[in-house]
C-alpha cells in the first residue's frame, strides 16, 4: 500500500490573540468559499499546456498569431490551439474559471485555490523525450512544482485545508504521444530506438510512468485522469511525413495498440494496491479515432488535414503567420500538424464527462462528481 506523504502543516505562534486567530479563520473560510467548484490540477504536454511555455527560452511555444485567433481575446495565450483546450472545456463543465499556468506572476492569492497547470509542450514520460526544444518542464519538475505549490497555499489558508483542498480536487495528467513522436521514431536510428525494441521501450516508458503516478498519488492527489495516446500515426504532421493515400502510419499506430493496454492495466493495478479508483483511465485513443476515422458524421470535413500548417496534408513544419490557414475551424479536426481544433476538444470532453467505460474506466467524470459530492 502507497502512503500518502502528509503535507507541512501551518502552524501558529502561541503568541497570537483569540481575536487574531477569528480573523484568520474567517478569511479562511470566505477564501475558500469564493472558489466555486473543486480544485483542478493539470500535468501533462503541449496537449493540456495553458501557457508556462510562454514563459521559458524555448522553441516549443503557442505565442504568436494564429495561435488563439478563436480564443474570447482572440490573441495566442499559449495553448496549441486556435481557441480552448482540454482543460479549459474541463474547468467549464466542472463549474470552475480555467487554471493557470504555474508560472504565470497571476497566480497568487485566492486565484491558487482555483489549482494550477502544470504541463508543458514537448515532455514526456522520459527526460530525455523533447531535449531538442531545450529548456521544458519535465514532469518530475512539473511535479516539484506541485510540491512547492502546495507550500505557498498552506501559508494562506494552513496545512489541514491545503491538504482536504488536494484530495478533494481533480487531476488531470497526459503524456506518452512525445515519447514516441518527439524521440523513439524522432529520426531513423535515434538512441532510444537503437537501445530499445518498440515492446520493450513501451514496457520501460510504462516501468517509468508508474513512479510518476506513485508520486501524484503521494502527493494527495486522489482523483486523477490519466489519458493514454491518441491515435499518433494519424495526425497531419505524420501522414505527411509517411502516408501516401491518407492511410494512418501503422508503426505509430502500432505503438499507441501496444502501449495504451498497457497503461490501463497499470492503473488497474495501483487502484487495486490502494484499494479506491484514484486513477481513471481515459482512452483519448477511441476518443480521437471516432472523429478521425467518420469526421463528417462530427460536422468535420477532414481529420487528415490541419487547418494551420503548410506542405501534404498541412503537416509540416510549424503553425506560423506564413502558413495555409482555413477560414473556418468548426469544419476541421487538426488545427496545426499536431493538436486538434477547439470543437474536436469539445467532443473529446463529452467523452470524459459521459463516456461509457469503453472511453472512461471505470468511472467517467459526472459519476465521479456525483460519487465524491456525496462524500
Amino acid at each position: 500500500m502507497m502512503e500518502l506523504k502528509k503535507i507541512k502543516g501551518y502552524s501558529s505562534s502561541s503568541s497570537w490573540g483569540v481575536c487574531n486567530c477569528m480573523i484568520i479563520l474567517v478569511s479562511v473560510s470566505m477564501m475558500i468559499g469564493s472558489v466555486e467548484g473543486r480544485a483542478f490540477f493539470v500535468f501533462g504536454d503541449s496537449l493540456v499546456d495553458n501557457g508556462n511555455n510562454n514563459y521559458l527560452a524555448t522553441t516549443a511555444r503557442a505565442d504568436s498569431y494564429p495561435y488563439g485567433i478563436d480564443s474570447p481575446s482572440h490573441r495566442a495565450t499559449g495553448r496549441f490551439s486556435n481557441g480552448l483546450n482540454i482543460p479549459d472545456i474541463i474547468s467549464e463543465k466542472i463549474g470552475s474559471e480555467p487554471t493557470l499556468p504555474y508560472l504565470s506572476p497571476e497566480l497568487n492569492g485566492e486565484r491558487l485555490l482555483v489549482g494550477a497547470n502544470f504541463a508543458s509542450a514537448g515532455i514526456g514520460i522520459l527526460n530525455d523525450t523533447g531535449i531538442q526544444f531545450i529548456n521544458i518542464i519535465r514532469i518530475r519538475r512539473q511535479l516539484e512544482y506541485f510540491e512547492q505549490y502546495q507550500e505557498r497555499v498552506s501559508a494562506l489558508i494552513g496545512g489541514e485545508e491545503t491538504e482536504r483542498l488536494v484530495n478533494q480536487a481533480l487531476v488531470l495528467i497526459t503524456l506518452g504521444g512525445n515519447d514516441f513522436v518527439n524521440n523513439y521514431y524522432l529520426v531513423p536510428y535515434s538512441a532510444r530506438s537503437r537501445q530499445f525494441a518498440l515492446p520493450d521501450y513501451v514496457v520501460f516508458l510504462i516501468s517509468e510512468y508508474r513512479k510518476i503516478l506513485v508520486r501524484v498519488y503521494e502527493l494527495g492527489s486522489r482523483r486523477v485522469l490519466v489519458t493514454g495516446t491518441g491515435p499518433i500515426g494519424c495526425v497531419p504532421a505524420e501522414l505527411a511525413l509517411h502516408s501516401r493515400n491518407g492511410e494512418c502510419a501503422g508503426e505509430l499506430q502500432r505503438a499507441a495498440d501496444l502501449f495504451n493496454p498497457q497503461l490501463v492495466e497499470l492503473l488497474n493495478q495501483l487502484n487495486s494496491e490502494i484499494g479506491s479508483d484514484v486513477f481513471i483511465s481515459a482512452n483519448a485513443f477511441a476518443m480521437h479515432m471516432d472523429f478521425v476515422s467518420d469526421p463528417q458524421s462530427y460536422g468535420f470535413i477532414t481529420s487528415k488535414v490541419a487547418c494551420c500548417g503548410q506542405g501534404a496534408y498541412n503537416g509540416i513544419g510549424l503553425c506560423t503567420p506564413a502558413s495555409n490557414l482555413c477560414p473556418n475551424r468548426d469544419i476541421f479536426a487538426f488545427w496545426d500538424p499536431f493538436h486538434p481544433t477547439e470543437r474536436a476538444n469539445r467532443f473529446i470532453v463529452d467523452k470524459f464527462m459521459t463516456g461509457s467505460t469503453h472511453y472512461m474506466n471505470p468511472i467517467n467524470l459526472t459519476t465521479i462528481i456525483a460519487l465524491d459530492s456525496t462524500t
